[in-house]
């Protein structure tokens, strides 16, 4: 830890011949080390989502239907002068509304250690894809050690019953925020006890897209492509997860 950083073009190799899967793998060995030196992980998990922009101008839904279309056959893979196309245009992201705004890119699924904070999933989808079916894989995916997960928080974009069965099945606490429904309003408790109770929880979560956002411009991808971009997401949630754990060491008593 005390030798100089390599440079960039390094960092830019390294991470060009490194697999999705190497690096998830890496990710779980790092936090499994945390843990074996007594830091708790998987006591509690906070999972909610984001907007993430694209790395291209936004264009029309038509015309960007017209360009995908050209870039699945042959000749649209092929630049001017015969050769394969360096830059591609984003077609994984769409549009969304979102506060009565347009937005085009993506949207990043997470889930958070409660205790300390470790970032333990990252997932990628298309902007327009709904917050609660990705909660299943942000849990599977944030499980690194043999500690069973004790409770998930999540706010009521989760609630339903495909993920409350899901929790159920699994023996995992149901920390999933009550909304009102067309056939039942939320009682008091469940509104002033239940609801707030858990949001001071899932604050973790919103922390860590906010630091992210602040320092490493987490707001934006980086690449064209969603697999780029989970890749890179993986290189950071190592980088915030190591640092964030050496801190916690440092300042345990001997």
């Amino acid at each position: 830890m005390d030798c100089p950083a390599p440079d960039h073009c390094t960092f830019s190799r390294f991470r060009k011949r490194l697999p999705k899967e190497a690096m998830s793998h890496i990710n779980t060995v790092l936090l499994q080390q945390f843990h074996a030196n007594g830091l708790t992980i998987n006591a509690g998990m906070a999972v909610d989502a984001r907007l993430v922009k694209s790395a291209s101008r936004p264009l029309g839904k038509e015309l960007l239907e017209k360009l995908k279309k050209q870039a699945d056959s042959p000749e649209g893979k092929l630049d001017k002068k015969g050769n394969i196309k360096k830059f591609s245009r984003d077609f994984d992201s769409d549009w969304t509304i979102k506060n009565d705004k347009p937005h085009y890119g993506l949207k990043e699924h997470a889930a958070v250690d409660t205790e300390h904070g470790f970032i333990l999933s990252t997932i990628l989808s298309p902007a327009s894809h709904h917050d609660s079916t990705y909660l299943p894989m942000a849990v599977i995916s944030g499980i690194h050690t043999p500690k069973k997960v004790g409770a998930i928080y999540a706010d009521k974009g989760y609630a339903g019953e495909p993920n409350r069965k899901f929790l159920a099945l699994n023996d995992i606490e149901d920390g999933i925020m009550r909304k009102d429904t067309r056939n039942a309003r939320l009682t008091d408790f469940e509104i002033i006890t239940r609801n707030k109770a858990i949001s001071k929880y899932r604050y973790i979560v919103e922390q860590y897209f906010g630091i992210s956002c602040l320092h490493d411009n987490g707001g934006r991808a980086r690449f064209t492509q969603i697999m780029k971009n989970s890749i890179d997401l993986l290189f950071r949630q190592f980088a915030f997860n190591l640092k964030k754990g050496f801190k916690i060491l440092k300042s345990l008593p001997v």
